[in-house]
């Protein structure tokens, strides 16, 4: 898939009725973006909300609103930090085109060259695989595939032992034929930089991306929590409304996932970041026209949803270099989400308009991000933006949930019952190890059996049963991602009670279709290794 996607024709040939719409006046375009911003905050109930608008050059509408910490009282402003999370992987996709520019990577290098220790699967793969590859989402490996490595938060994996552990993920299409979004292959492209560069990948975003472009603002890697200040905390949505998931250290640590989604930002800091890729001549010296036209460029297709057909028209989506290439109401649009644990983004720019937008919450409200996004876009897009706010967007996402069938399976996994310990076979309980998360102890504890990851500790609950079958339930109630629990020998399941010779493994499953893909237990694979120590 190494070549451009020719895609200019088809945008010439696009019209909308959309495309000729009259550009509303500064205050015109005020009052329509401040009635989208009330409406998010009013329907969800937002902790906090930041929304900041570029156009001709110039920023034409920033607005905060809301708590960085709920109940706090302290105010979010134009400087207070986000988790930017994967809109950050534009800034690494940049720090690198910065050594293509400076003439010490070729994007059809192989990552070999770089970083000897890449592995992939398969000994082909690993050896073809391009800087290019590592960041287009082409890998063959299935969606997410790896992520409990790099969350839920804290956990022991390293970055070293990532790239060793790509070997035994397994593929589920062929190299280049299919998109799957990853994250991993971020931490690689982060790893290539550092090698190159001969600094941490810290220290190149920092260098190439903050200081040229002027993110006083933008943080990444350790830094003093009361030193940097004005930090949004994230939060979740529990039965009593928005809560704090967690709160950052006095000294934060640095993540082993920076490159695919560590950055922190904001929002006045994410408009000067668009602004400089609409305007090359804001930045003249920062990236050659070739690199910008590259990161632009829609390298691998990605199909189209039945949700961005319906509300953009679109007729092509592809990956670029860290943003996602589509066209919406015969615009050529360049975008990118972020999400993590409580914290949200959104980064929409239309190039041929010189227009783009960002979007930052301090909540999972991934609906609220979903309806304003698109209220956002249409008020530029459509004529007066009637027939477009958010809340008649968000009340399409109301229907699309009653339809999807994801709130009868939360339903029907809602009744859980103990597990007796009678219930378990005497071969089940035991130390199990998959090859690339490690250990996992399935064991009795105080007369429940437990699952607990050795290396990411986060992930310990307690088995239970839902009509017979094995549940596990997290005693973290945030990460909203329980998981069903199958274990089989010689082919056959052994929750029963079933005799077998074979030593056992395990299957697992989230039981709620709106689990965030990062929960991949379903690439593991644990077989047990021992008894329970």
């Amino acid at each position: 898939m190494n070549g451009k996607l020719a895609f200019a024709p088809l945008l010439l040939a696009l019209v909308s009725a959309f495309a000729v719409a009259d550009v509303p006046s500064e205050d015109a375009t005020k009052a329509r973006l401040d009635r989208q911003f009330d409406q998010a905050m009013q329907r969800y109930q937002l902790p906090g909300l930041a929304l900041g608008v570029v156009r001709d050059g110039k920023v034409i509408y920033l607005r905060t609103g809301g708590e960085r910490r709920i109940g706090s009282g302290e105010a979010i402003g134009p400087d207070t930090l986000f988790k930017i999370a994967s809109n950050g992987k534009a800034m690494t996709a940049a720090a690198l085109a910065r050594l293509v520019d400076a003439g010490k990577l070729d994007w059809n290098d192989p990552v070999k060259r770089h970083l000897p220790a890449f592995r992939m699967n398969d000994p082909w793969v690993e050896a073809q695989f391009t800087a290019r590859d590592m960041l287009i989402h082409n890998s063959g490996l299935p969606l997410g595939a790896g992520d409990l490595m790099l969350w839920p938060e804290p956990n022991d994996f390293s970055r070293e032992h990532i790239i060793a552990s790509l070997a035994h993920l397994k593929p589920s299409t062929s190299f280049r034929s299919a998109y799957a979004y990853d994250n991993l292959m971020y931490l690689v492209a982060g790893e290539v930089g550092a090698a190159i560069a001969g600094v941490p990948y810290e220290t190149l975003v920092k260098r190439e991306v903050f200081e040229p472009l002027g993110l006083s603002r933008c943080v990444v890697g350790a830094f003093e929590r009361d030193a940097v200040g004005d930090i949004a905390a994230p939060h979740l949505r529990t039965d009593k409304g928005f809560a704090v998931a967690s709160a950052d250290p006095p000294q934060v640590a640095p993540i082993t996932s920076a490159a695919a989604g560590g950055i922190r930002c904001s929002v006045r800091d994410m408009t000067t970041w668009i602004a400089n890729w609409l305007d090359p001549q804001r930045t003249p010296n920062w990236l050659s026209a070739d690199q910008r036209r590259a990161a632009f460029t829609g390298w691998m297709p990605m199909p189209i949803g039945a949700r961005q057909a319906a509300w953009d028209a679109s007729h092509f989506n592809a990956y670029g270099h860290g943003w996602r290439i589509s066209d919406t109401h015969g615009q050529f649009r360049v975008a990118h989400t972020g999400t993590l644990e409580g914290m949200l983004s959104a980064v929409t720019m239309l190039p041929d308009r010189n227009l783009g937008y960002v979007l930052l919450l301090n909540s999972n409200a991934d609906d609220a991000r979903i309806a304003l996004n698109q209220a956002v876009l249409m008020q530029f897009i459509a004529p007066d933006g009637q027939g477009h706010d958010f809340n008649d967007y968000a009340d399409r996402l109301d229907a699309e949930h009653a339809a999807s069938g994801a709130e009868e399976a939360r339903q029907a996994a809602a009744k859980r019952d103990p597990l007796p310990l009678s219930k378990v076979a005497k071969a089940v309980p035991g130390v199990y190890v998959d090859p690339w998360f490690g250990e996992i102890s399935l064991c009795p504890k105080e007369g429940n059996l437990r699952w607990r990851s050795h290396r990411s500790p986060v992930l310990d609950g307690l088995v239970k049963q839902v009509e017979g079958r094995w549940l596990i339930e997290w005693d973290e109630r945030s990460l909203y991602a329980d998981a069903w629990l199958d274990v089989s020998a010689d082919g056959k399941p052994i929750n029963d009670g079933n005799k077998t010779t074979g030593s056992p493994t395990m299957a697992i499953s989230v039981v709620d279709p709106d689990t965030d893909f990062s929960y991949d237990f379903h690439d593991l694979s644990p077989v047990r290794t021992r008894d329970c120590d």
